[in-house]
């Protein structure tokens, strides 16, 4: 980071990086695979901190993020615009609208704490239009995204959120954020069986990267990957033309049915299966995120741009992941610029609406899931390490990281947070509970 200053918001909770961690916090330290101690980022020469701190190895972790949420959570926003029978216009200003929310939040949170806060779109939340907003007008969707953002808010701004994020063992935090990586490791080499070359590619750069220019592995395995995908012709890369999002303004129409059907549960998943998990990110990544900022901030972005189509913006989890472990920076301080990094891809991404997503489109699935799970091996190494090193958690966490890793959803809740549950209430059982009994 540029500096070692903590934060507040006057809300009595410290901010940013795992330094200004005060003795006895309930926050997670960092767990071993990300990053270690934090240590100096350069002396003050006079430069801007970012420029300062700017590193290869940080954008290039903001864009792999990028590439993984425009190649995986939005055909599901393009699935749902269809399913509503959106015309092109207000589909290319909902790609917009969310493409802008996620960066401006990305680069204001992540300057403003000095930690890599990456954001996005609700990926459950879009899941969930898939199926139901051809039952409502766009006019009422957009009613029900704005009392989404609202309650969002105001929950985040309580605090009452963060409050109960903190009563979670750092072990089961831990293994929440391991199960939710695990897929992603294991796509790597699941990949194998239909792209071998690609994927094979890509794990070798990886490894010979990380032996000789280990800042740069993940750089070297793009570059081969991409360079091995051409040589097979699997790129499908196809750029007719460049046009700038128009957004569009939707007058919102509130109706008891769409709040019900569409606000209800969005607010749930939202909360559930994307805050908490990004919390947690950030949490076993040694940080302490101030969850007022964080998740108050999100939902006023997301309440200012839901009459332009944008349905929720949220912390991410698993491009967070990218972006906090040890491949972004070394230096925990010195990550946030991969936050900011992000944040300005997405702001150029967004601008072109619809236009530019076909270029992500056109690459491989294998190289894109090859690429993420080699990011996500050091958060992958930290959230393991992390779940084990208290013996007594041990169980609960191996508990939390089954349910998160299994992918279930009860309730159209997604697996992050049941393994959160399970694995807080196993800890309550084997180690609150017996130690009560012990003493009585």
């Amino acid at each position: 980071m540029s500096s070692d200053t903590s934060h507040a918001d006057g809300t009595g909770e410290s901010g940013g990086s795992p330094a200004a961690a005060p003795a006895g916090a309930t926050t997670a330290s960092p767990p071993a695979g990300s990053g270690g101690p934090p240590e100096s980022s350069g002396q003050q020469d006079g430069r801007p901190g970012l420029l300062r701190d700017m590193s290869l190895s940080a954008v290039l972790a903001g864009l792999v993020a990028v590439v993984v949420s425009y190649s995986g959570p939005l055909v599901i926003v393009l699935a749902a615009a269809a399913a509503g029978h959106l015309d092109k216009a207000q589909t290319s200003s909902w790609v917009w609208a969310i493409s802008i929310g996620s960066g401006l939040t990305c680069i204001g949170l992540s300057l403003r704490t000095r930690m890599p806060v990456i954001t996005a779109w609700s990926t459950p939340g879009a899941a969930l239009l898939v199926t139901s907003l051809g039952a409502y007008s766009y006019a009422e969707a957009i009613g029900a995204f704005i009392v989404t953002g609202v309650v969002i808010t105001l929950v985040g701004l309580t605090g009452v959120f963060g409050r109960l994020m903190r009563q979670v063992p750092t072990a089961v935090v831990a293994a929440m954020l391991a199960g939710i990586l695990f897929s992603f490791g294991t796509g790597v080499f699941t990949s194998l069986k239909t792209a071998p070359w690609i994927a094979g590619t890509v794990l070798a750069g990886y490894l010979l990267g990380k032996r000789f220019l280990p800042r740069y592995a993940v750089l070297i395995a793009l570059a081969v990957g991409v360079a091995c995908s051409a040589a097979t012709s699997r790129l499908d890369i196809r750029l007719d033309h460049l046009e700038l999002a128009r957004p569009v303004l939707t007058s919102p129409h509130f109706s008891v049915a769409s709040l019900i059907g569409i606000a209800v549960p969005m607010i749930l998943a939202t909360l559930a299966s994307q805050n908490a998990p990004g919390m947690a990110v950030l949490t076993a990544s040694g940080y302490q995120p101030r969850d007022r900022l964080l998740i108050g901030s999100t939902g006023l972005v997301s309440t200012a741009l839901a009459p332009f189509g944008s349905h929720a913006i949220n912390l991410a989890a698993i491009t967070a992941a990218i972006c906090t472990g040890p491949e972004s920076h070394r230096d925990p301080k010195r990550r946030y610029v991969a936050g900011v990094a992000c944040g300005a891809f997405y702001l150029l991404i967004g601008a072109f609406g619809t236009t530019l997503v076909v270029f992500f489109a056109g690459l491989p699935k294998e190289l894109v899931a090859a690429i993420a799970g080699v990011a996500l091996f050091g958060a992958l190494a930290g959230g393991l390490t992390g779940a084990v090193t208290e013996e007594r958690d041990r169980e609960a966490a191996l508990i939390t990281f089954l349910a998160t890793a299994s992918g279930m959803t009860l309730f159209g809740v997604g697996s992050a947070f049941w393994g959160l549950v399970f694995g807080v209430v196993a800890h309550l059982v084997l180690t609150r509970w017996r130690s009560r009994s012990a003493t009585a």
